[in-house]
């Protein structure tokens, strides 16, 4: 396992969260891998979507695992020299299934991203359904699975995130408080008022005593001027002096350090 805290301390050039051919990235592994280089980056740690429980055209499968670590041990062959290359996972939280699972406690990866896309639908409880993504699907999907219940799906994705945290088995907590990016065009405002906030709160409480690092996710700065978790917690963050990682969770080579200077003066300033 690497030392993530030493990593920050030591460079700011690195990203710990990215997306390539083996998920729902939009290049192969090298692309990355040229990018990285030429932006002088000094760690650069891949994460595909890990193998789940339910059906996803996102997720990798479990017979593409053994390919994707011999793609990084190759990509290591060739640009060991120039940049540290990690090989990662960010695996989903479903139902009792994610990190601490035996066959992904069993992979020899340098470190896991707990993270959670899915949550069970409130019209059929064993359908889980996919939340992350385009507002237009999930506004379709506030419809048909969860009858319009906003605080529902706020409620139960932030219970799943507490219970991963709980179980344990990985290193960094993927986009903390995503599901507010969503939920506050579904309900304007709605990831402000107090029930959400304490909400929020607590989670980071809940990572805090796990001694868990906490990802600033930096995707949906460019384009929506939003990190996660929200900008706004960043003073209690920084007050608790929790273990931080700025990751871009990049689908796209040139993505690879999107809105990460960003977040980093921020959370200094707060």
């Amino acid at each position: 396992m690497i030392d993530i805290p030493s990593i920050v301390q030591t460079s700011d050039r690195y990203n710990l969260h990215g997306h390539t051919q083996f998920c729902d990235g939009h290049a192969d592994m090298e692309q990355f891998v040229v990018h990285a280089v030429d932006a002088r980056f000094t760690h650069y740690g891949f994460t595909p979507h890990g193998p789940t429980s339910v059906p996803s055209t996102c997720n990798m499968t479990r017979e593409a695992v053994p390919q994707f670590l011999s793609e990084v041990d190759r990509l290591r062959r060739v640009y060991g020299t120039r940049i540290t290359l990690l090989a990662g996972m960010e695996i989903d939280y479903i139902d009792g299934f994610g990190p601490s699972d035996p066959y992904f406690q069993s992979l020899p990866l340098d470190y896991r991203i707990g993270s959670v896309h899915f949550i069970p639908s409130l019209a059929d409880p064993g359908c889980f359904v996919d939340i992350d993504g385009r507002y237009e699907r999930f506004s379709e999907k506030m419809r048909q699975h969860f009858d319009g219940d906003i605080e529902w799906v706020v409620r139960t994705f932030f219970r799943q995130m507490t219970r991963m945290v709980e179980q344990g088995g990985f290193d960094i907590v993927g986009h903390l408080d995503k599901i507010g990016h969503n939920a506050s065009q579904y309900r304007h405002g709605i990831d402000r008022e107090p029930w959400y906030d304490a909400l929020v709160r607590d989670l980071i409480e809940a990572v805090l005593d796990h001694h868990l690092v906490i990802e600033v996710n930096t995707k949906a700065w460019a384009e929506h001027g939003r990190f996660f978790p929200a900008e706004r917690y960043f003073g209690m963050l920084r007050a608790a002096h929790a273990q931080v990682v700025f990751n871009s969770d990049a689908h796209w080579p040139h993505l690879i350090n999107a809105g990460r200077n960003e977040a980093m003066r921020a959370f200094i300033e707060r």
